[in-house]
């Protein structure tokens, strides 16, 4: 009998992928697991152990499970149909349950320990031993010291996390997908883009609707045209109070989840001997605790308050004397919620004479993505070769392979996924599908992919990127590098496998090239006349690049104490109100509306579509942001094309993974400890 999601061949025949084969399939991998596991949790004296036939055996177990596990969790992300959430959800538990089951076996527990604690660990590779003390700790998290029935009980949390997370998620992208705004009178459209025009006209025609009909969704190249463009405040008020009730409403309310969700985690917590979740999910990351976590975003905040305030004001009063509405400062009239990004865009056109869509008909996606292709290149040593002839599991799916352009060893190879779809997760995003041996005497690639929802093809015009979505796509190739770079032996330590608030470093630096004018010459091209971006329209745009910066800091940082705040405090409150817990706790990082927006908890995936993802970890970016701001800065004063100083950033920071501390790393790379004012002084919040 064939097994599709069970066949080891690299190139994965996504069309023999099929729904119905998940239950036999995941339920074979499972039962061929746990015979391995069985295998290695028998009893045996100390000398009998070694790391091969105990921690790299336990290894080698799961990884058909969790590869297959993975190829489902894909497809559900990107092709979601009926027939195939019904077969995920159905195994969840089972899978779930499976994998919580490992940290809680006695016996495999006991062995590991044997031969951690055996004369033969001490010969071992750093690395190695760096695998088995993770590995020890790993296992001491989830549970493995507990009295059976505490066991028992995290184990079923786990199980209980997985099934709510992915009903949380399901409601999100079906709330979405359930709404749509058709507009018939053309005037409605003042302001907006011709590129946001002629895609709501493709997006019309496609879905069915008359000529003359225009359809908006809540897909992001759709709700931000209308939200920063649209010069009627009711047809942005539409659209920003349905994004805003997503996960709010029957029959995709995700209220209930929420404080389930919450409340599993914290009893997990309780059970792992930590006072909160937050705390649980810290301790090993480079932050350590929950509460240093949230004094980083507050010591931030300070810092970046008056500012932020002050840019308030300032739009205000912008919109106020456009409108002749005021002429008092003292009276400036409250903003109302789907006014900021219109106004903010107003004030920055007229301010820095900059409009973001001058800059779209530079960044068509091959462009884009060649140009992205080059640089890397350049930078790291590296050789990317498209190849057509590979299966994929849509027609808009491309694949690359990626090689070292010395050795031409085939690191990897990698999927591209840029456009939305109903049956596709918003958001971007990267993602592992398989992790190559990295021995002495045994070597193959990885495997990896980049999803992402941006602006699609127009008739026969190239899709057109915003300077956004550029950014975009840089930051998921520097997850994706940080995967297919590897060189770790240890598979589970290998490229994104790392603490993380560490993960977000090669994502975020990456964008750095999106700024230089070096780099954008690469491959920002006008699309019909390969014209350079011109000078003028270059510098206006790194003028404005800072503008609102406070802003954008503030929204960052709230968002980071929203998540800590509830994994911390929240339990110990009354849990009477959510949204009106969370407008307390955020009064200092939020400013007063007309309208007064609620919070984003119920559609908020990053936090509450899978067990723990950035779950007390939303922090990270900001965290991880202080790092590439101050690792950019060598680039800087080496070259920002610097071949030498780009190999060094891959062999010191992308094929490491976690191999050594995260802080061993960054200071491998950098000769220093990070500097705390580096990302201020880049934001223009500090001299």
């Amino acid at each position: 009998m064939d097994h599709p999601f069970l066949n080891n061949d690299f190139h994965i025949r996504w069309s023999s992928l099929n729904p119905a084969n998940i239950e036999t399939d995941i339920n074979l991998a499972i039962n061929q697991a746990r015979s391995a596991v069985e295998a290695i949790a028998i009893d045996r004296n100390s000398t009998a152990l070694n790391y091969e036939n105990t921690f790299n055996a336990l290894e080698e177990a799961l990884e058909p499970l969790q590869r297959a596990w993975g190829l489902v969790t894909h497809l559900d992300s990107v092709c979601n149909t009926s027939e195939l959430r019904s077969a995920y959800n159905k195994m969840i538990p089972v899978v779930s349950a499976f994998f919580a089951g490992i940290p809680l076996n006695k016996k495999l527990w006991e062995c590991l320990q044997k031969c951690a604690n055996s004369p033969s660990a001490d010969n071992l590779s750093a690395t190695k031993q760096r695998h088995i003390q993770e590995t020890l700790a790993d296992f001491k998290e989830q549970g493995a010291n507990l009295p059976i029935k505490q066991k028992q009980r995290a184990s079923e949390i786990q199980e209980q996390l997985a099934k709510h997370t992915q009903k949380y998620s399901e409601n999100c992208l079906d709330a979405m997908n359930a709404w749509e705004l058709i507009v018939n009178d053309e005037a409605t459209l003042a302001g907006l883009p011709e590129s946001a025009r002629s895609a709501a006209l493709q997006s019309a025609k496609e879905a069915g609707y008359s000529e003359g009909s225009w359809r908006f969704s809540l897909d992001a190249p759709s709700y931000i045209a209308v939200m920063t463009y649209a010069e009627s405040p009711a047809l942005r008020k539409d659209v920003w109070l349905a994004y805003a009730n997503i996960g709010r409403e029957a029959p995709y309310d995700n209220s209930a989840l929420v404080l389930e969700i919450l409340e599993l985690r914290h009893e997990f917590a309780k059970i792992m001997g930590k006072d909160n979740f937050a705390d649980y999910v810290t301790a090993r990351r480079m932050a350590g605790s929950g509460q240093v976590a949230l004094n980083f975003g507050d010591s931030i905040f300070d810092r970046v308050e008056t500012a932020f305030r002050a840019e308030d004001q300032t739009l205000r009063q912008y919109k106020s004397i456009t409108e002749e509405t005021s002429s008092s400062l003292s009276s400036l009239p409250l903003l109302e919620p789907w006014d900021v990004a219109y106004w903010a865009e107003k004030q920055r056109e007229k301010n820095y004479d900059f409009n973001e869509e001058s800059l779209r008909p530079y960044f068509p996606i091959d462009k884009v993505v060649s140009g992205l292709f080059t640089i890397t290149e350049e930078l790291f040593g590296l050789r990317i070769k498209a190849c057509d002839t590979v299966e994929v599991w849509h027609p808009q799916v491309k694949f690359y392979e990626l090689f070292d352009a010395n050795s031409n060893v085939h690191l990897g190879s990698f999927y591209a996924d840029w456009y939305p779809r109903r049956s596709k997760r918003g958001g971007a995003w990267m993602n592992h599908l398989r992790t190559g041996e990295r021995k002495p005497d045994k070597h193959s690639p990885h495997l990896g992919l980049i999803c992402g929802n941006l602006s699609p093809p127009i008739g026969q015009q190239p899709a057109l990127l915003s300077h956004r979505e550029v950014e975009t796509i840089f930051h998921e190739f520097g997850h994706l590098l940080h995967h297919l770079c590897g060189e770790v032996e240890v598979k589970s330590l290998n490229g994104i496998n790392v603490p993380w608030d560490f993960v977000e470093l090669p994502s975020q630096m990456l964008e750095n090239w999106c700024w230089e004018r070096a780099s954008l010459d690469r491959f920002a091209r006008h699309y019909k006349t390969n014209e350079l971006i011109p000078q003028a329209l270059f510098d206006n745009m790194r003028t404005a690049r800072n503008y609102r910066k406070a802003s954008a800091t503030a929204r960052q940082l709230a968002l980071g104490k929203m998540d800590l705040d509830l994994h911390i405090n929240w339990p110990n409150s009354n849990k009477t109100d959510l949204d009106n817990y969370i407008k307390k706790k955020l009064k200092a990082y939020t400013l007063s509306y007309a309208t007064q927006a609620q919070s984003n908890v119920f559609n908020f995936s990053h936090l509450f579509s899978s067990p723990t993802g950035y779950a007390a970890g939303y922090y990270s970016y900001k965290w991880a942001e202080v790092l590439d701001a101050d690792a950019f800065t060598r680039f800087q004063a080496e070259g920002i094309l610097s071949s030498d100083t780009g190999r060094d950033f891959r062999d010191q920071i992308l094929a490491k993974g976690n191999a050594a501390a995260p802080a061993t790393l960054f200071k491998k790379f950098m000769g220093r400890d990070p500097d705390p004012e580096a990302l201020l002084r880049r934001d223009g919040l500090v001299k």
